[in-house]
């Protein structure tokens, strides 16, 4: 009940009439001892505001660390971090004569093995540069030696360090061991470490500007700004339950039940928002599914090799001659895609309803199951490209061949071309009048083409390297088309370019948060979020359960305190562990 009053009494922002009653009941803010001295250390206090300082164990907080920065190899330059607070004492144990440095002035200086005593040098020209903490990117002291870059000098300096002689221990850092002190010193919070990782893993422009957007430590506030609504709304129910009886309140339960319910409505609408993005930037981070389908020859394998600059395909005149998936990944114009070539769709009669004397003989189990993992590939696509071909008729005359079942799939995707093969075959005028017709009478019936208006190609004309056409063989139209259908897939408003930060394990943590947000609207018979207008209709229930609506904005505030760290976070060292395996040693 002390802990009940204290924080129902102090974060609620909507006081009792006669709360000069209530502060001879209660103590006040000023006079109560402070909540974590009533709390024995533990793994899982995580009452500081930092919400993790209680996971710091004393090696994190005392030891020096010290790791080689760049990468490993000969280069013109290596950087060795150091940090913690023996910083100082590394420094004149390698430059024992010379004085102290300047914080945030590069200084040149030469490093001697601390036990030598000045005759064995390290590195004659070193760049030094020491930052005092707490404004470091680790939050404690940093020093950087800038060192000539052969693997022999940057050895010699790395086994120096820890023969410094100093007042505590210095080891070798661990995997993301300076960023994960920045996280606990509050220099960084967990959204932004994601983005950084992503940044270091970044292989496309793309990806790259995802990453750069997400650490700017808005989507951090912007979590930690919703946890602190929703705690102070759970803080106001809690008064309700405590006091109600016996108190008056400004405003009637059911009007501060409205209120609330209307900041709720308002934080579910917003994570929509954020899921939306998140599945717009995951597209980025793992690259766009692109699926080929069509009829055997066609030239499928011909133009995944044109697209992706290699022999990523066999190619061949003979039918059903790409029996399983094949895959290959391309940066096209700092968008990371993934091609895969699918075995060629026939009908099992060996007949092709576009043309009679297409495919040859019946299908065989193998090439059945090709074409069973070609269909499941493009439904898992996030582009369809169909592709036919200009052949020759029964009678000589050409058209085109397709198959109707890859037309449909496409058309079921919500990106999608059509795309003719071998248009070098026909003069340009017919081949014109073939399209028209193809369009009108093919496509026009198939529900989701109707608009859409086949690119033409000629992946023989493609392979002519001395070809002295801008566009040889009409590939570079395929791949504009490509890049706006990646745009409208992942574009966001210029106002909302943050939320390509959101990540896959953010969005996780935000479906869980709305479900229990759903919850509370139901708890407290709200079956609708929001009208038009944006404000919240009347509450439906009179027997509302606020107890149980509380602990529904309890757990919701902690699945967003997991995004940041900040809060009641029980399995944080699970958390740190997932996002941490990914970085390298010396960040």
């Amino acid at each position: 009940m002390y802990r009940a009053a204290r924080r129902s009494v102090f974060a609620c922002s909507r006081w009792p009439r006669n709360i000069v009653q209530l502060r001879a009941i209660y103590p006040t803010r000023q006079s109560l001892t402070p909540l974590r001295s009533f709390i024995k250390p533990s793994p899982h206090n995580l009452v500081d505001r930092g919400g993790l300082a209680g996971l710091q164990s004393p090696q994190l907080r005392d030891d020096t660390i010290y790791a080689l920065s760049t990468a490993e190899g000969k280069a013109g330059i290596a950087v060795i971090r150091i940090s913690g607070p023996l910083c100082k004492s590394i420094y004149h144990g390698l430059c024992p004569s010379k004085p102290s440095l300047k914080p945030r002035h590069a200084t040149i200086r030469t490093l001697y093995h601390p036990e030598s005593n000045e005759s064995e040098i390290l590195d004659s020209e070193a760049l030094v540069l020491f930052f005092e903490s707490p404004k470091t990117v680790t939050g404690d002291d940093v020093l950087e030696l800038h060192v000539h870059g052969g693997s022999a000098t940057v050895k010699a300096v790395l086994s120096a360090i820890p023969k410094c002689i100093a007042d505590g221990p210095i080891r070798y850092a661990e995997p993301g061991e300076f960023t994960k002190r920045a996280f606990f010193n509050d220099r960084l919070d967990l959204a932004q470490i994601e983005a950084l990782s992503e940044t270091l893993s970044a292989e496309t422009e793309q990806q790259r500007r995802a990453a750069v957007r997400g650490s700017s430590g808005s989507l951090g506030r912007t979590y930690e700004g919703w946890r602190q609504k929703l705690l102070q709304a759970r803080a106001e129910m809690e008064a309700l339950i405590d006091f109600s009886e016996d108190q008056h309140f400004d405003e009637s339960p059911r009007s501060l039940l409205g209120n609330v319910t209307k900041q709720v409505s308002q934080i579910l609408q917003s994570i929509h928002v954020h899921e939306d993005a998140s599945e717009r930037s995951e597209l980025l981070r793992n690259g766009i599914k692109i699926a080929l389908v069509g009829p055997p020859n066609v030239g499928k394998s011909s133009f995944m090799n044109q697209v992706v600059g290699r022999e990523a395909s066999i190619v061949s005149g003979e039918s059903g001659t790409t029996r399983d998936i094949i895959e290959a990944n391309l940066d096209i114009r700092g968008y990371l895609c993934t091609f895969a070539d699918t075995a060629g769709f026939r009908s099992s009669n060996g007949t092709d309803p576009a043309d009679s004397h297409g495919s040859e003989g019946s299908i065989g189990a193998i090439e059945e199951e090709g074409i069973r993992r070609a269909r499941v590939k493009a439904t898992q696509s996030d582009v369809i490209i169909a592709l036919a071909s200009i052949e020759a008729g029964s009678l000589g005359k050409p058209q085109i061949r397709y198959d109707l079942e890859t037309l449909k799939l496409a058309a079921d995707c919500t990106e999608r071309l059509v795309v003719v093969n071998k248009r070098d075959a026909i003069p340009e005028d017919e081949l014109r009048t073939l399209l028209q017709g193809f369009t009108h009478e093919v496509l026009g019936k198939v529900r989701g083409l109707e608009s859409l208006r086949p690119i033409p190609i000629s992946c023989k004309e493609a392979q002519d390297l001395g070809s002295d056409q801008i566009d040889p063989g009409g590939l570079r139209l395929v791949i504009d088309q490509l890049v706006t259908s990646f745009t409208s897939m992942t574009s966001l408003p210029t106002t909302m370019q943050d939320l390509h930060g959101v990540t896959e394990r953010q969005r996780q943590l935000l479906v869980r948060c709305r479900g229990h947000l759903e919850k509370y609207l139901e708890s407290v018979g709200c079956t609708a979020f929001a009208d038009e207008g944006g404000v919240m209709g009347e509450i439906q229930a009179v027997d509302t359960d606020i107890t149980m609506a509380a602990e529904h904005l309890r757990y919701a505030a902690n699945y967003l305190g997991r995004i940041t760290g900040r809060g009641e976070v029980g399995d944080v060292e699970e958390i740190l562990g997932v996002i941490f395996e990914k970085f390298c040693v010396g960040k």
